[in-house]
């Protein structure tokens, strides 16, 4: 999918549906929250959550007391309604509108989050640029959660075909640059009850 069908297709989900009616929805990210939780950062570490547009994860990080959030979404719409939704408390987070192949960071990050955006890449040149990019935005030692579909997953998310990863795969698409630490695998409930398997991966920078 080219980047600008890929960005007008996005749009379009969040200019037509409400956060509790997309497959995605969790009011409460407890397995990001743990994994992020068990780094043991302090308040002020740097945070990054790819993708995360119109989730509560950001929200609740800033309402723990963490000071230096910074979400990245496709969607300018996404951003527009966590914004409208947070109300003052959308001042303490910063937001980039970006395709995140066309990230370009101007910090480095102690945490990358991603839970379900790094699985919409198919081709093999824009993973390796994804590992390349998160591997440059986090700094020494930081560490990178990744959130997939796992191989017993759905094939297609919001009518996108997706990559699904083991974690024995994860491992090895982010080898060169990071260290496992950790692996789960979470079911998810969609709000229409559907159940979704994941695989999550924790890495530490090399």
């Amino acid at each position: 999918m080219e980047e600008i069908t890929r960005f007008q297709h996005w749009e379009n989900i969040y200019s037509t549906k409400e956060l509790h009616e997309v497959g995605w929805y969790q009011r409460v990210p407890t397995t990001s929250l743990e994994m992020i939780k068990k780094l043991n950062l302090p308040k002020s570490a740097s945070i990054i959550d790819i993708g995360g547009g119109d989730s509560h994860l950001a929200p609740i990080l800033i309402s723990e007391g963490y000071t230096n959030i910074t979400v990245l979404d496709l969607s300018s719409k996404a951003i527009e309604r966590a914004k409208l939704r947070l109300g003052d408390d959308a001042s303490k987070i910063e937001w980039i509108v970006s395709d995140i192949l066309d990230f370009k960071p101007k910090k480095k990050y102690d945490c990358w989050h991603d839970r379900a955006a790094f699985h919409f890449l198919t081709k093999k040149d824009e993973i390796e640029k994804y590992v390349s990019i998160s591997a440059d935005a986090t700094n020494t030692n930081g560490s990178i959660i990744i959130g997939t579909f796992s191989e017993k997953g759905p094939t297609k998310c919001s009518g996108l075909n997706i990559s699904q990863y083991s974690t024995e795969l994860l491992k090895k698409t982010f080898n060169h640059c990071f260290k496992l630490i950790e692996s789960l695998n979470p079911e998810h409930t969609t709000p229409s009850g559907f159940k979704q398997h994941f695989t999550f991966c924790k890495f530490e920078r090399n």
